[in-house]
């Protein structure tokens, strides 16, 4: 049985929403100049791509879809160097540690910002130690409920935990994720007390959602799709600030909690100390990678939202989460640890 919400496409119209992103991400695209073109990046040998999780995972995909491209663009390859480890710290440690010649670049998350927050011990400076290239986008977070939860929406939601206070709990696909920091700041913004529950993986996350252990979580959209389609779970709303073009039938948190926005992005990062030419020229060629029609819909069909930026906004988006985090994790104590 195929469940369809209130007013939401039929699952199966998805070919048909993968061909409008694209078209909106087209329209909206970034103009490059025709010299951009000629004065792109020229490396004289391979470029090494430094991933913070193992191989095979979403951002191991992402990669290797972008690196195609850009390797072909730039007449090299680019070869990814999977180096997880400490929470990415030993990847983005790689990358701090590498020489600022454009030959090494990391394809890094929101644990970047995550980290930032939470963790005293980093031996790097987030801002200091890195340069911000391009931000990819973003997978689309939801909050889930299991199909009985009696609240249909975020309003009801605060409603319910506060006619029950410490009664409900969230999960989340583990301690220190975007996940749980999406949680935590619906927590923080609403003045309610949902509690905690990681989890190694959502896997068993939507097991415990159906059986009834557990009545909310939050994840990546695409991964609970099939529980969604079999009338198992619902969705309350989205993380990202504005509706998602996968999902527009979706509601978005911040349309009830205005100034809500916690997800989990993809962006481009070098060592610090890149030169400026070769920040705009990595980047400029990094950008219209992601303006080609083919790779919107293919991004897309990861559950990645394209929402490119070039360095400068891009840093000021990072700087903006670390200060929204912070706002959140402070209180939290060992909450976060």
């Amino acid at each position: 049985m195929t469940l369809k919400l209130p007013g939401e496409p039929d699952f199966t119209r998805r070919r048909l929403l993968l061909q409008a992103v694209a078209a909106s991400f087209a329209s909206a695209a970034i103009s490059y100049p025709a010299c951009a073109l000629a004065q792109g990046f020229a490396p004289a040998r391979p470029v090494r791509l430094i991933i913070p999780q193992p191989p095979g995972g979403a951002a191991d995909r992402l990669a290797r879809l972008i690196a195609d491209r850009l390797g072909a663009r730039w007449k090299q390859p680019v070869v990814l160097d999977n180096k997880p480890g400490g929470g990415v710290v030993v990847g983005t440690l790689a990358t701090v540690r590498s020489v600022p010649d454009g030959l090494t670049l990391a394809l890094l998350g929101s644990s970047l910002s995550i980290n930032a927050v939470q963790r005293k011990d980093l031996p790097y400076n987030t801002f200091k130690d890195l340069t911000p290239l391009v931000r990819v986008g973003y997978y689309t977070v939801a909050l889930f409920a299991a199909a009985s939860f009696p609240a249909n929406d975020v309003k009801g939601l605060i409603a319910l935990e506060k006619a029950n206070p410490g009664k409900l709990s969230y999960g989340s696909n583990g301690i220190g994720t975007s996940a749980q920091l999406a949680g935590e700041m619906l927590n923080h913004m609403t003045g309610v007390e949902i509690q905690h529950v990681p989890y190694n993986g959502a896997a068993k996350m939507y097991t415990d959602m159906v059986g009834g252990q557990i009545p909310l979580g939050f994840s990546v959209a695409s991964s609970a799709e099939s529980f969604v389609k079999a009338g198992q779970l619902k969705i309350l709303g989205v993380t990202s600030r504005q509706r998602s073009p996968l999902y527009p039938t979706w509601p978005a948190i911040a349309e009830t909690l205005p100034g809500y926005e916690a997800v989990n992005w993809a962006g481009f990062v070098a060592p610090a100390g890149l030169p400026a030419d070769l920040v705009t020229r990595i980047s400029d060629d990094i950008l219209a990678v992601l303006q080609a029609p083919d790779m919107a819909k293919a991004i897309a069909a990861m559950g990645i939202e394209l929402a490119p930026q070039g360095p400068t906004e891009f840093e000021t988006f990072i700087r903006d989460e670390v200060t929204r985090f912070s706002a959140v994790t402070k209180p939290l104590g060992s909450r976060m640890q």
